[in-house]
């Protein structure tokens, strides 16, 4: 049995990468026709940004799409083809299941809708009170509300108020846990977002960190679970590939947007909030970048970073764009690999 859930993982895996590859001609075709290229802003708020950055002025976003229709589509599929066919294969290759994939998913579709929408009010020039596409107090408020749903579906639904702490155990610590759970959520949809700034950066580092997750569902026995990060990783891999230096299209906030609160979500259902920092490190520091910049323009009345988050400083410094994205897929691997490392350590103790 345990031979087959590697097999299913794999060529799931596998699967989602050849289906995303083989639909993406026609979402480039969609995104071309219709124009839905991203506005890089010109207001003179970012002179900077917009210097690094306006020649992939109207170059399609959205290319989310490609990532959270596919796993959609493949949960979808193989949850209703045994209604259908009663063949033992198909049953057995279902990976949707309530204690395990039913939120992750729907809070994917969600978000991913809702970063849509901000997508589209970026395309065409609209946006809560001016300018393109949402701001990012009103972004902070969605994911807050998602969260703040997921939270109750494992406190109240799934009964679930326990975190745990590696090396030191598992606490029971009661309604609390809700807002650990609404600050992980936030946290990453927001570190993702801020790391969706170079081709190729962020799809990378999600890679890396939903490939580390899928390991540590796996090895939890959450067999489900670790298919769904497979799926995932197989539709990113085949976004990756179009997403790449020069990119043929943006993720957009559809993906950044739910990737972000996915993978938080995931870390919460594998009691693994306190290894994701170590294995998103990537994540980290874009994050931690961009809230010096603004504590330190606030209380110091300058700038630390020529422009943030830090991979645009590196751009102003003269680095090339993929060597910035190379190395810090290096730094996404190694992290990962360090996450895991702390995981089974902890799980040997």
């Amino acid at each position: 049995m345990f031979d087959f859930y590697v097999i299913k993982i794999l060529l799931l895996s596998a699967s989602a990468f050849i289906f995303a590859m083989l639909w993406t001609p026609l979402l480039s075709h969609y995104l071309y026709k219709y124009k839905l290229g991203k506005k890089i802003r010109s207001n003179g708020a970012t002179p900077i940004f917009t210097k690094l950055h306006e020649h992939k002025n109207n170059t399609p976003t959205m290319g989310g799409i490609l990532v959270w229709v596919t796993v959609l589509i493949f949960s979808a599929s193989f949850y209703y083809l045994p209604k259908f066919f009663h063949q033992e294969i198909f049953k057995s290759f279902n990976f949707l299941s309530r204690s395990q994939t039913l939120l992750p998913l729907g809070a994917l579709v969600a978000t991913a809708l809702i970063g849509l929408f901000d997508d589209w009010l970026d395309v065409r020039g609209k946006g809560i009170l001016g300018g393109g596409g949402l701001k990012v107090k009103h972004r902070l408020a969605i994911y807050t509300v998602i969260a703040a749903i997921g939270a109750w579906w494992f406190y109240f639904k799934l009964q679930w108020d326990v975190f745990h702490v590696p090396f030191l155990g598992n606490f029971q610590i009661g309604w609390p846990y809700m807002l650990i759970f609404i600050f992980v959520l936030v946290a990453t949809a927001f570190s993702v977002n801020e790391t969706d700034g170079l081709d190729g950066l962020a799809g990378g580092v999600l890679l890396f960190c939903f490939g580390a997750f899928g390991v540590i569902a796996f090895s939890t026995g959450k067999y489900d679970l670790a298919a769904f990060c497979g799926v995932i990783a197989g539709a990113m891999l085949a976004f990756l590939w179009y997403n790449i230096n020069p990119a043929r299209f943006f993720m957009g906030d559809t993906g950044a947007m739910s990737l972000g609160i996915t993978l938080g979500v995931i870390a919460m259902l594998t009691n693994s909030a306190l290894i994701l920092p170590i294995i998103g490190l990537v994540f980290v520091i874009e994050s931690a970048s961009v809230i010096l910049q603004q504590l330190s323009k606030k209380i110091r009345g300058r700038k630390i970073f020529i422009s943030s988050p830090i991979h645009h400083h590196l751009e102003a410094l003269g680095w090339p764009e993929p060597k910035i994205v190379m190395r810090f897929w290096v730094i996404a691997g190694v992290s990962a690999v360090m996450g895991l490392v702390v995981f089974l350590l902890d799980k040997t103790i």
